[in-house]
């Protein structure tokens, strides 16, 4: 994918970790693939237009299973991808992808009726359909991701807490993109990479979820309904006053996330030279 340059010393470009994060909005996990599957269902809708009363219901009915397919596995597909870029996670509540599968393989089969095809040809045709999407894309994660050595109770509050964060964070991120601010979105995309800098440091290490709780649910969900009301408010008039306090609220924030991650950074790696401090003189006195 073409990406535009962005650097340090390009103009609006930012930091690197800014025009990271705003890439990371901009890429749809969907893919094209997803997308395409859109397009078969208006086919069929329009096709069966002029083929009589029976064929008109049976076509739009396979072209709304069709529709639903597409939509699902779209966001089975973006389900996943979250899933897979974190290092803690739980699985989809709603197996998507294996739904759109079944409804692929249905709308396929009643397409087929709708065009004369007969039962056992249809049934056949929908079979065909759903092991090819199937082959396709796959199944949604049926397990929790886990670390081993943290005990479940406290990798299941990570990942919910960690699923609340990230859904503060896009909601951020599609306000700020509404506004069509190029340069407001790369300040945005700096305080996103903070702030998801913080969750990964909580994902390495989940015990430090106490002293980050507070920023990755209070501060978050502060600044999210911050950043609704200024969208709301810089659409209207374009205020340069309500921006810069925007702006100021969004370096406050950047600075104290910033700081406590260095700070999580540091315990663990305080935590980790006692640990080996330890060790060492155990070794010592057992004469190892």
């Amino acid at each position: 994918m073409a990406k535009r340059f962005g650097g340090r010393y390009s103009p609006g470009g930012g930091t690197p970790a800014a025009q990271e994060a705003v890439d990371a909005r901009v890429v749809d996990a969907a893919g094209g693939r997803a997308n395409f599957l859109f397009l078969p269902p208006i086919i069929l809708a329009a096709t069966s237009l002029t083929g009589g009363a029976v064929t008109l219901v049976a076509g739009l009915i396979g072209a709304a299973l069709l529709t639903l397919a597409a939509w699902l596995l779209r966001e089975g597909l973006r389900a996943e991808a979250a899933y897979d870029a974190r290092k803690v996670a739980r699985r989809p509540a709603v197996p998507r992808k294996i739904l759109a599968t079944i409804l692929t393989g249905a709308g396929i089969a009643v397409a087929a009726w709708s065009k004369d095809s007969g039962l056992v040809a249809s049934v056949l045709y929908g079979l065909a359909a759903s092991g090819l999407h199937l082959a396709a894309f796959g199944i949604d994660p049926l397990s929790d991701k886990r670390m081993e050595g943290i005990d479940t109770f406290q990798q299941d509050r990570v990942a919910k807490v960690v699923d609340e964060a990230e859904e503060h964070l896009g909601a951020i991120g599609e306000h700020i993109d509404g506004l069509g601010d190029r340069k407001l979105q790369a300040r945005v995309g700096e305080f996103l990479a903070t702030a998801k800098r913080m969750i990964r440091t909580v994902e390495e290490d989940p015990r430090d979820l106490t002293g980050a709780r507070k920023f990755l649910g209070v501060y978050l969900m502060g600044a999210r309904d911050a950043t609704v009301k200024f969208a709301e408010l810089y659409r209207r008039n374009r205020d340069a006053e309500a921006r810069a306090e925007y702006e100021a609220l969004l370096t406050d924030l950047e600075t104290n996330f910033a700081a406590r991650t260095e700070k999580m950074l540091l315990d663990d790696r305080s935590d980790m030279d006692i640990e080996i401090k330890v060790l060492r003189d155990r070794l010592q006195r057992e004469g190892l």
